[in-house]
């Protein structure tokens, strides 16, 4: 038995934060529902890398396992109707609807906790439920470009840089995550629920809890450097360095130890702390002509024997055939229905009694509809005239 087994959530959510938020509920063993239009959530329809899949494409799938797909009109009447069954019975609600939208549909917190008082209704947004900000389309590197980080990094002539992930979505799905085992784990001592806001624009700013207190607090100015620097409140050496047939990461080494594995007197008189921030150009392009001389294996080799902090530099090839990620089990694999095999990420967090598990992977649109509204007490002739008229589907 996983460690949310019997708690069951309606994930009403689109795109990559909320089903991610939802995704790792069901990972723990939440009976997860995703309710979505009869055309199926925006995500099925909008395919990241061109990687359609057979009838689910690869931006679903790998969002949306260990879920329940009830596909419904919830603006037809007999639609939210359906819905409102479910909430009185479901533990957590899930969306990321726009402002306004919520109220509108009539399933917004006020309406669904008046009938479900110990319901846990987590909201998430792009930059708040109000204020200025609150139409601004909520997307990934808007957040990243607004949220100062991009300016933290990389050399001072060069244009700001976004990161590798959907970070902000990521970080985001997080703290809903994290919000809505709080209010559950709150619950449990009052049982009463409660309204769970997240929003993107605040997670991508508190999670640089230390970059902005050096600003705010420290009074240190957000001052990249002439040469790649990997970040602006670090100390020479730190950052991505070539070597002669790659790449490698270098951070925060002793001068006197990087300057004797380097034979580099200038380096080798430095003080760290002091000539680590004031000659930080210097320091950099001192290791960087050095590193191009000798192979990134090499380089590893020489820096870990002395306890020089240092990796290698991975594309995703290299990253799933890493053995530490081998040993981890980082990566899950099952069979699916319509996708046939399929290798993805697994589960960050590990529980010694409650392991989480695949039991499902990605539905198909309103795969589960009709199970879900006879568990939700509908008669069998109800189930047939709903997917009949159009207001749910059911997928063949």
């Amino acid at each position: 038995m996983s460690i949310l087994n019997g708690i069951r959530v309606l994930d009403c959510s689109i795109a990559m934060a909320g089903p991610f938020a939802a995704q790792r509920l069901g990972d723990m063993g939440a009976d997860v529902i995703k309710v979505e239009p009869t055309s199926g959530e925006w995500q099925r329809h909008a395919s990241a890398g061109g990687a359609t899949g057979n009838k689910i494409n690869v931006s679903f799938l790998s969002l949306n396992r260990n879920k329940r797909s009830l596909a419904v009109d919830l603006k037809a009447p007999e639609g939210k109707a359906i819905l409102i069954e479910l909430v009185r019975n479901a533990d957590i609600f899930l969306q990321n609807y726009r402002p306004g939208v919520a109220e509108r549909l009539g399933v917004d917190y006020a309406t669904l906790s008046a009938i479900n008082p110990r319901l846990i209704y987590v909201s998430m947004s792009g930059y708040g439920e109000d204020g200025p900000y609150r139409m601004y389309p909520g997307q990934d590197l808007l957040l990243q470009g607004m949220s100062g980080a991009m300016l933290s990094a990389g050399s001072a002539d060069a244009p700001p840089s976004p990161a590798g992930q959907y970070l902000v979505d990521a970080v985001t799905a997080y703290s809903a995550f994290e919000g809505a085992l709080a209010a559950l784990f709150h619950r449990e001592r009052t049982g009463e629920g409660q309204l769970v806001q997240v929003n993107m624009l605040d997670a991508i700013t508190t999670i640089q809890m230390q970059e902005l207190s050096v600003f705010t607090v420290g009074n240190k100015p957000q001052a990249r450097s002439a040469e790649a620097h990997a970040h602006s409140y670090i100390r020479a050496p730190y950052g991505v360095f070539q070597t002669s047939d790659g790449y490698i990461t270098l951070a925060m080494a002793k001068l006197a130890t990087l300057g004797a594995v380097l034979k580099d007197e200038f380096l080798a008189g430095l003080d760290e702390e002091r000539d680590g921030w004031t000659l930080r150009d210097a320091i950099f392009a001192t290791v960087k002509a050095k590193l191009v001389g000798a192979t990134s294996a090499e380089w590893l080799e020489r820096f870990r024997a002395v306890d020089i902090w240092s990796g290698p530099v991975y594309g995703y090839a290299d990253l799933v055939e890493d053995p530490q990620i081998k040993h981890n089990q980082t990566f899950v694999e099952y069979d699916h229905p319509t996708e046939g095999h399929v290798k993805t990420p697994g589960f960050p967090i590990r529980f010694s009694r409650t392991p989480s598990a695949i039991t499902r992977g990605a539905p198909l649109v309103g795969e589960h509809s009709r199970e879900l509204l006879a568990e939700a007490g509908f008669d069998a002739e109800t189930i047939e005239q709903l997917i009949e008229s159009g207001v749910v589907r059911q997928h063949a």
